[in-house]
């Protein structure tokens, strides 16, 4: 039998399957049994990997189960999925087609099953999610308040504080559940040594970066997204850019880096150099959080506190 490819596209209702390339389609309920007939199913096939997209969450479930039955599953990014799919010149969208692109992805990208994160760390991600949420609509309310009419501007003040109130409550539990795992602790002792990391930052890389000191420093840059890439063509040679990657992480990793460029003085000094030698501020910002992501994925993986030393290569 030859080697089945499987797209899996998910709702919340309904999970539609399609294998490659037998082109065989079927349907699941989105329950526990209709997962059990899933993994049932594809037990009886020759399974060489199972994609799903990122369904902002709702993927989580599905995925764990397929791991837990040891068959094999990467949850890929729908931006990824969508532009194959424009260039097989599938402009439609269905479950049912969405599950054959998936399935023909699967074949022709071939990505990589990563661990999936276990329901303590998952934990901890969703907390960190929700504070950064809180945060946005903190900033959001400081920012009408500014502009509101008097009578209005009690409403926000009072908002205000209770979002406030909330993150409090929100940063209490991060902290309590951090130190609820040794592991943990200890990381989260070596990477509160560098100078510029503080909690957030912490949290963040030990809720959504779990392969921070697993990799190595070129594929931990590119997963987070602060890995340049070209832009040529010809004699052309345009601007290398970061995209992509996981934004959360990079957002509080720039916070973080603004801190270090102020008060790390190897990361001050590589700001320092970049700058003199007439790259833009912005430019040598993405190197010094491309750096400061480095140092930290080299000290989890030698379990060594900061020390400039750490820092030279």
């Amino acid at each position: 039998m030859d080697k089945q490819f499987v797209g899996i596209d998910v709702s919340r209702g309904t999970l539609s399957v399609a294998l490659h390339p037998t082109g065989q389609s079927t349907e699941f309920p989105n329950t526990d049994g209709g997962r059990a007939d899933l993994i049932t199913h594809l037990r009886g096939q020759e399974v060489a990997l199972v994609v799903v997209e990122a369904s902002g969450g709702i993927e989580r479930v599905l995925a764990r189960s397929l791991a837990h039955a040891s068959i094999p599953v990467a949850v890929v990014n729908p931006r990824q999925v969508r532009d194959y799919a424009k260039a097989l010149g599938r402009l439609a969208k269905t479950d049912a087609i969405d599950a054959q692109v998936l399935a023909r992805f699967a074949e022709a990208v071939r990505p990589e099953p990563r661990p999936l994160a276990d329901d303590k760390t998952q934990e901890l991600a969703d907390l960190v999610t929700r504070r950064e949420q809180l945060v946005n609509m903190l900033t959001a309310e400081k920012n009408r308040l500014r502009s509101a009419r008097p009578d209005i501007q009690p409403s926000i003040v009072e908002h205000i504080a209770w979002l406030n109130g909330q993150r409090d409550q929100l940063d209490r539990k991060i902290r309590a559940l951090s130190k609820a795992d040794p592991k943990w602790r200890e990381h989260e002792r070596i990477l509160r040594s560098v100078p510029g990391v503080g909690p957030v930052l912490s949290a963040t890389v030990l809720g959504c970066l779990p392969e921070l000191g697993q990799l190595d420093r070129r594929e931990i840059a590119a997963l987070v997204g602060v890995a340049p890439f070209n832009r040529d063509s010809g004699r052309m040679r345009g601007k290398r850019r970061v995209w992509g990657g996981r934004g959360q992480v990079r957002k509080v990793l720039y916070m973080a880096t603004v801190a270090a460029v102020r008060s790390n003085p190897v990361i001050r000094a590589f700001y320092d150099r970049l700058v003199d030698a007439g790259k833009a501020k912005k430019v040598a910002l993405v190197a010094c959080m491309r750096k400061l992501l480095v140092i930290l994925n080299a000290m989890l993986r030698q379990g060594t506190p900061w020390s400039p030393s750490i820092a030279s290569p």
